[in-house]
């Protein structure tokens, strides 16, 4: 039967999207109890029109809320939606503008898991009188070990490191072991309304509107000091002048189309200094870094308080895993790089690994230049 031979209860996150369907058919056809709960994360715009009205395709938006209950009919298993907008805001989108407004490239994917998805969820799974909660993430748990998903292109565990290793023992991935085709295909068997769905491509929250406008109504409500999200100039690691850009909150590390500035050689982004408005351009070879800062250190495995250790490293969802040294003092860490890696933006999530064991990670803080 899969996880366990004893048949129990689970409550199964469903976004609406067809991975958390078939993590649900799969429990149900071990032989489980079988409950869906579908967060409401946020409201449709109302400025909008036609399909992006409703933000269909996205995690949790209220389109999908509709296509999860019709999925958990299709399955006949019961569905209820939970109300997290307030915690969602606070955690996620606030969070999201004040990190843009202080020059660092926010992750709210990660946030999403760490605040919202897995305790609240585990909190209300357990009030249904569920013993586990499941989700439909391409990443696997085994003997209270979170590792990769065995498909490398789906691979989520990047997104996973700050749930809490408390959580894992009370947490299952049925989809661990699969791809995205085996998905589809036996979502078509079963004749699922979303088995063709199109995957998210954007921030949930942010629909088709651009992320900078975002920002911008979001920091305005909670009272930030929204200068720093004016216009500014664009210079080179002199301090002198090559351009404008439209605001800090349109740019982070590593970028190089859109950016207006003079001459014919390619520059990229190399930091954001928000108390200057300023963006600090320079070739390729500036942007790679030989070590990081980390702060905010989560740990899914006994790593020392204090000490040092062999590791991956993996800085972005998409990078390859970089082999490193690892310097940890109690929530801090340096992670210096065998090999320089380019594009490291603050803000961002460092992820450790050991093969495919998640041993956990934290918050890029800055980067060392150099070979």
């Amino acid at each position: 039967m899969g996880y366990t031979e004893r048949v129990m209860r689970v409550v199964c996150a469903m976004s609406g999207g067809v991975d958390s369907s078939i993590a649900a058919a799969l429990l149900q056809e071990e032989g489980h109890e079988v409950i869906g709960l579908t967060m409401r994360l946020y409201d449709a715009d109302p400025t909008a029109s036609g399909p992006a009205r409703g933000r269909g395709g996205t995690c949790c938006s209220p389109a999908e809320i509709d296509r999860a209950k019709d999925v958990c009919a299709e399955l006949g298993i019961p569905h209820y939606t939970v109300d997290e907008r307030r915690r969602f805001e606070a955690a996620v989108i606030d969070d999201f503008a004040r990190e843009y407004a202080a020059g660092r490239t926010p992750n709210p994917c990660v946030r999403c898991n760490e605040h919202v998805k897995f305790g609240p969820l585990l909190e209300r799974a357990r009030a249904l009188g569920a013993e586990v909660l499941a989700t439909g993430h391409y990443a696997r748990i085994e003997d209270g070990v979170l590792l990769r998903g065995v498909d490398p292109g789906k691979d989520q565990s990047y997104f996973l490191f700050a749930m809490g290793a408390d959580l894992l023992a009370h947490v299952r991935m049925p989809l661990g072991t699969w791809n995205k085709d085996q998905v589809r295909e036996r979502a078509r068997g079963l004749g699922l309304v979303n088995a063709d769905a199109p995957d998210s491509q954007e921030l949930c929250f942010v629909g088709g509107r651009s992320h900078g406008a975002v920002v911008e109504r979001r920091a305005r409500e909670l009272g930030l000091d929204t200068e720093v999200l004016r216009p500014g100039t664009i210079v080179d690691q002199d301090g002198a002048r090559l351009g404008e850009h439209d605001g800090i909150h349109q740019v982070t590390v590593g970028q190089r189309r859109g950016l207006r500035i003079a001459g014919t050689s390619a520059r990229y982004v190399l930091r954001v200094l928000p108390e200057r408005r300023e963006v600090v351009v320079g070739d390729a070879e500036d942007l790679e870094a030989s070590s990081i800062e980390v702060a905010d250190l989560r740990r899914l495995v006994d790593l020392p308080a204090r000490g040092e250790l062999r590791a991956e490293v993996q800085i972005r969802h998409r990078s390859k895993p970089v082999p490193c040294t690892v310097t940890i003092d109690g929530e801090l860490a340096k992670i210096r790089f065998d090999t320089p890696v380019r594009a490291v933006a603050p803000g961002q999530a460092a992820v450790l690994y050991d093969g495919d064991r998640v041993l956990g990670g934290g918050w890029i803080a800055g980067g060392e230049a150099g070979r």
